[in-house]
Formats: structure tokens, C-alpha cells, sequence
């Protein structure tokens, strides 16, 4: 963002489902993975490649009816995919092309998944309708939330607000695999429900906030322009 924008910070902001408290705790337990990554030698675009095998396959086991061992290897592959972007600051080789790798593998991972919850039901429920449009539904309130980011940022505004960001997504439809698997039917059909709305919301609270960033823009360049007005008259 140039000098002459407003500050996201200085703008009211979504807070997310998780903390900053909790989200720092994440990642102080994730640096003896990081470590581990830094002395095997493993950059962050392998890290990220590996993550998103993992998911992969956990979406394979989820559509056909290995939930718990699904949602097991769920919990594996998200928490590579927070060790890329730590290993990258560890060894300070973040790249375009990484950051841009990431972001491309993040989506493809989110449709391989809500594909599995698909597949599963298409394979188990007497009616699977209203289940596969939920996560038709899940998942692209989920692609409006980072497509809205990425919008924002290619236009030079910043838009990391709302109360469910990816991480706090996966986390609520990965409980909601779990559950199921255990034998609460309702587990995934709730956090569909639940993940769209919040996304639903999340996409409202990053137009607002870029909305306001962009008024604030326009009021400045008023102000400056009626201020040099006013020096030259």
C-alpha cells in the first residue's frame, strides 16, 4: 500500500473467531516442526506442496467414509500448511512465486475438500441435495472471502479482517468431520451451515472495510486538493 493510502490499523476491524493469543500460541508450538524443516533441508514451496498431498488424500479418506482418520489427517496437513509460511521467515526465503504457490494450493485444497464432504454424501445419504448444495455453498462463500483479499490487495487496500479467515474455516469444518465421524450426524451439516454464514459474513466485513479505507482516500485527496487550492488563491 503507498504512503499516501490510510492504514488498515487505523480502521475498525473484523476480529477473527481465533485470537492473536491463541494463533501466537500455534505457532510457538510449531517451531520445533519449523526447526525440524530447517535442519532436513526442505524449503517452504516443498512444504507447501507436501501439505497439500496430505490434504489430498484426507479428502479421499473423508469422501469415502474414513471420517475420523480423515479429519485426523486434516489436522496434519493444515498445520504444514502454517510451517511454509514460518519456514519461509525463518530462512528468509519468502518469494512472489511462493506467496503465489501458496495462495493457488490454499484453494485447490479447499475444492478437493468440500468435493470429499460431497462425494461422501453422494455415497451415504438416501438424499444427498440439500448436503452437497450446503457445501456448494460452503465453499464458495469460502472462495468469495479470499478472492475479496486479493482484490483488495491488487487494488493497494488491505483487507486481512472478519471473523473467519481460512484457518478458522478449516478448523470448524474439520470438528464438524470429526464429529460425524463419531457419530453425530449433524457434525458436518452443522459446520457447513456455520462456515458459510461466517464466510457469507466475513466477505461483508472485507467490502466494508475496504469501502472505508477508499472513502478515507477520497476525503484526503479533497482535503489536500482544497488545502492547495486555498495556498494558491
Amino acid at each position: 500500500m503507498s504512503a499516501s493510502q490510510p492504514s488498515t490499523h487505523d480502521l475498525r476491524r473484523g476480529d477473527s473467531l481465533l485470537s492473536a493469543r491463541a494463533k501466537e500460541a500455534g505457532r510457538s508450538l510449531l517451531r520445533p516442526v519449523v526447526e525440524l524443516a530447517v535442519r532436513m533441508g526442505l524449503t517452504p514451496n516443498t512444504v507447501t506442496v507436501i501439505g497439500f498431498l496430505i490434504v489430498a488424500v484426507a479428502s479421499t479418506l473423508v469422501a469415502t467414509g474414513n471420517l475420523v482418520a480423515g479429519a485426523a489427517l486434516l489436522v496434519g496437513g493444515s498445520l504444514l500448511d502454517a510451517v511454509d509460511g514460518a519456514l519461509a521467515r525463518a530462512t528468509n526465503g519468502a518469494t512472489p512465486f511462493g506467496g503465489f504457490l501458496d495462495s493457488t494450493l490454499d484453494r485447490a485444497a479447499e475444492a478437493i475438500l468440500y468435493a470429499g464432504v460431497g462425494a461422501y454424501y453422494l455415497a451415504s445419504s438416501p438424499d444427498p441435495t440439500w448436503p452437497i448444495l450446503l457445501a456448494f455453498a460452503a465453499l464458495t462463500a469460502s472462495f468469495l472471502v479470499s478472492y475479496t483479499r486479493a482484490r483488495a490487495e491488487a487494488a493497494g487496500f488491505g483487507a486481512e479482517v472478519g471473523v473467519a479467515p481460512r484457518v478458522e474455516r478449516l478448523v470448524i469444518l474439520i470438528a464438524g468431520i470429526g464429529l460425524t465421524g463419531l457419530g453425530w450426524e449433524i457434525g458436518i451439516i452443522g459446520a457447513l451451515i456455520l462456515v458459510s454464514a461466517l464466510a457469507v459474513t466475513t466477505t461483508i466485513q472485507r467490502i466494508w472495510h475496504v469501502y472505508q479505507q477508499a472513502a478515507a482516500l477520497i476525503a484526503s485527496a479533497e482535503m489536500r486538493s482544497a488545502r492547495e487550492s486555498n495556498e494558491r488563491g
